[in-house]
């Protein structure tokens, strides 16, 4: 029998970047040269905040070139323009609202306000499907991290609040952060957005779990409307999966689950060694690919149960993901997987799995310059520290060059 589907290149750089222009490759190819440069990059992540909270000239400069890469606009107006483009090709996209780490009741208030504003704006698109929020935008850091200690089994699913742990000044305030978090996956369950909770710190990601947890059994009952993200980076996070799975069939609830590898590695392990805990990272980038593909499997394994978002920059998950689904018998656009990369990033895996009639979206950040300047330090970082990253993203790029002799 021949195969249904085309088969899946990801070196296909005519379909990986024929929503560029020349100009703008030609951008990229600079861009992604100078992230090469670990010196600049070490220079710049340190001169652009200080840069910019003095007040110097230097925003007309970033927002044409790594915002403009990186980052959909400054504005929903602006960002839809982006989406706009996005859609022509068949790529969805999760909106995230890129504010981080402002504290105070009145900021928390603000940022649930914003990240509803973004479910509404969603709730008028085709393509919009997600959007994400970070438990840390509405709930003080510290509280988190008491609420956190207190959590007695790290090993798997505790799945509890140890709110006798609090003040009474401290009870009410948790009280807000769950009220604020209802306030969102209700208006977004309403408009039929999926919310993507983002992962923290390991010194804080209990009662996120907890909490989120506690959505979902509310919510995702007859469809995904919250996901947890599951960052397979940690080497007890497969386990934590799997116990999630069979909280959500016990309880009769979809559980969503948003695979990444991970975003704090080398702040979580110097935390685990000056503080001299067991570090919870992965003992090796191979244990971390296999516990991710494992995790992709037994979720594929579970799709009635189980929506599953492949995040994720390694084109071998990517593939074995969709290997699976074509073994399983499952339709490409089955409605429990979806597969997401970061806008500006891994154009060729995004684009050639929209072709080949995969669900699939770029991680769209949007907002004012001076609010997403950490988002876009740590993806200069990353593009100069992973291995082969910039080197892979500049191949392809100069291959579309040469292919369309510019």
């Amino acid at each position: 029998m021949d195969n249904p589907h085309p088969v899946i290149s990801f070196d296909n750089t005519e379909y990986a970047f024929a929503y560029k222009t020349d100009q703008e490759l030609k951008k990229a190819n600079f861009l992604f040269s100078s992230m090469g440069n670990q010196l600049l990059v070490n220079l710049g992540t340190r001169f652009t905040p200080w840069a910019i909270k003095a007040g110097l000239p230097i925003k007309g400069l970033i927002r044409n070139t790594i915002f403009k890469q990186f980052v959909g606009g400054e504005t929903l107006d602006e960002t839809v323009r982006v989406a706009n483009k996005l859609e022509q090709f068949g790529v969805d996209v999760i909106l995230d609202y890129g504010v981080e780490g402002k504290e105070g009741e009145d900021n928390f208030d603000h940022a649930t306000e914003e990240f509803i504003r973004v479910i509404n704006f969603a709730g008028t698109q085709h393509n919009i499907p997600f959007m994400s929020i970070k438990v840390t935008g509405f709930a003080r850091f510290a509280l988190l991290e008491k609420l956190d200690a207190a959590a007695t089994d790290k090993s798997g699913y505790e799945g509890t609040v140890h709110t006798e742990v609090l003040t009474e000044t401290e009870k009410a305030e948790w009280q807000r952060v769950v009220a604020r978090m209802h306030k969102i996956i209700s208006a977004a369950a309403a408009k039929n957005v999926g919310v993507l909770v983002d992962a923290e710190e390991t010194w804080v990601q209990d009662p996120v779990d907890a909490l989120t947890m506690q959505m979902m059994e509310l919510y995702n009952l007859d469809k995904v409307v919250v996901y947890n993200t599951i960052q397979l980076y940690r080497h007890d996070r497969l386990a934590f999966l799997k116990d999630s799975y069979r909280q959500a069939e016990a309880r009769r609830f979809i559980l969503g689950a948003k695979l990444v590898r991970g975003a704090y590695m080398e702040k979580e392990r110097r935390r685990a060694e000056e503080q001299n805990y067991p570090s919870p990272i992965q003992p090796s980038k191979e244990a971390s690919d296999r516990d991710y593909n494992a995790g992709v499997e037994f979720c594929i394994e579970h799709l009635d149960r189980i929506g599953l978002i492949v995040a994720s920059h390694n084109e071998q998950s990517s593939l074995q993901a969709v290997a699976l689904l074509d073994k399983k018998g499952l339709p490409h656009d089955h409605k429990h997987i979806h597969f997401s990369q970061l806008y500006g990033m891994s154009d060729n895996i995004t684009f050639n799995l929209a072709k080949a009639g995969l669900s699939v979206s770029k991680y769209l950040p949007f907002g004012p310059i001076h609010d997403v300047i950490p988002y876009l330090m740590r993806r200069a970082q990353e593009n100069s520290s992973v291995s082969g990253q910039t080197g892979r993203e500049l191949g392809l790029i100069k291959k579309e060059m040469q292919r369309r002799k510019i």
